[in-house]
C-alpha cells in the first residue's frame, strides 16, 4: 500500500468516526429529529458534490439511467443510522455498524472468490466474538435491541454501498449523483412515515457539517480508494472506526467508557490487526 493511498484511508477512516460523533450530539440534545437530520446531511452533502464537481468538470453528468440502488443503499444507511442514534452511544453504535458491515462485505467477498487465508479467517472470528461478547445480554448493560436492530439495518447498506462501489471510475460524479438521488428516497419516506419534526440553528450546523464534509468528502475519497484494494480488506478496515468513535465519544459527549465495552473493542482490534498482517504477508 503507498503512503498516499495510506492518508487517505486515514482520514476517510476519521471522516467516518465523526459522522457517529455530529449525529449522536445533535440527537441526544434534541437540536434536531432524526429524519431532518438526515435530510439536511444528505442535501448539504449534494450541494457541496455538486460544487466540487462543476469546479473538476466544468459540467454536471448527472443520468436518471443509473445509480438507482446505490442511491437507496445510501438513503437506508443514513436513515437508518440517525434513528438508531436516538438511543445509542456513538462508540457503541459505530461499533455494530461496522462489525456488521464487515460480516457483510466478507460474505461478498467469499462468494466473488476473494481469498481467505486461514490467519485471516482467525482474525474474522476474533473480531466477531468481541462483537458477540459486546451484544451478550448482562444486567448491568442493556441494549435497545430495537436500536440496534436499526443499526444494523444501516450497516447492511452501507456494506452494499460499498461493494457497488468497487466498480466506479469516477469517485466525485457517483457520490454526487448517489447523493442527489437519495433525496428521492428521503422525499418519500418524510410523505410516508413523518408526521412531525423540528430544527434548531445548532442542529442544522451539526447536519450540515455531518453531510457536506465528513460524508461528502469522506465517501468521494471512499469511492476512489475502493478499486485499489480488495472487497475484504474494504471491510477490515472500516473496524478501525468504532474505537476512534468510542474515543471521541468519552472525550466530547461525555459517553462512559464500560469495561465491558473497553474489552470488547480490544478483542475486535486484535482481530483486525491479525487479519491485516495476514494480508500484507499473502500479497
Amino acid at each position: 500500500m503507498n503512503y498516499k493511498l495510506f492518508i487517505l484511508i486515514i482520514i476517510t477512516l476519521f471522516f467516518f468516526s465523526t459522522s457517529s460523533i455530529l449525529a449522536r450530539a445533535a440527537l441526544v440534545e434534541n437540536y434536531i429529529d432524526a429524519f431532518s437530520f438526515t435530510f439536511i446531511r444528505l442535501l448539504s452533502g449534494a450541494i457541496i458534490l455538486l460544487i466540487l464537481l462543476y469546479f473538476k468538470q466544468k459540467r454536471f453528468d448527472i443520468t436518471l439511467k443509473k445509480n438507482w440502488i446505490s442511491s437507496f443503499m445510501l438513503f437506508l444507511y443514513a436513515i437508518a443510522f440517525s434513528y438508531s442514534y436516538l438511543n445509542l452511544d456513538a462508540g457503541l453504535g459505530a461499533l455494530i455498524l461496522f462489525a456488521v458491515v464487515q460480516l457483510f462485505i466478507i460474505l461478498v467477498a467469499l462468494l466473488k472468490k476473494e481469498s481467505l487465508t486461514l490467519q485471516k479467517s482467525i482474525g474474522i472470528f476474533i473480531a466477531f466474538a468481541g462483537l458477540t461478547y459486546l451484544l451478550f445480554p448482562e444486567q448491568s448493560f442493556s441494549l435497545s435491541f430495537y436500536h440496534v436492530f436499526l443499526m444494523i439495518i444501516a450497516g447492511l447498506a452501507w456494506g452494499a454501498y460499498t461493494i457497488l462501489g468497487k466498480g466506479t471510475t469516477n469517485a466525485l460524479q457517483h457520490t454526487a449523483d448517489n447523493f442527489l438521488k437519495s433525496l428521492v428516497f428521503v422525499s418519500i419516506f418524510y410523505l410516508l412515515f413523518v408526521s412531525q419534526t423540528h430544527i434548531s440553528f445548532n442542529g442544522i450546523i451539526l447536519a450540515f457539517i455531518s453531510g457536506g464534509i465528513t460524508s461528502a468528502l469522506g465517501y468521494a475519497i471512499w469511492y476512489h480508494i475502493l478499486p485499489q484494494i480488495q472487497i475484504i480488506t474494504s471491510g477490515i478496515i472500516q473496524l478501525i472506526v468504532p474505537p476512534i468513535a468510542i474515543f471521541l465519544g468519552v472525550l466530547l459527549l461525555n459517553e462512559e467508557l464500560t469495561f465491558k465495552l473497553f474489552i470488547s473493542t480490544d478483542i475486535i482490534l486484535t482481530g483486525i490487526a491479525i487479519a491485516i498482517l495476514s494480508k500484507r504477508k499473502t500479497n
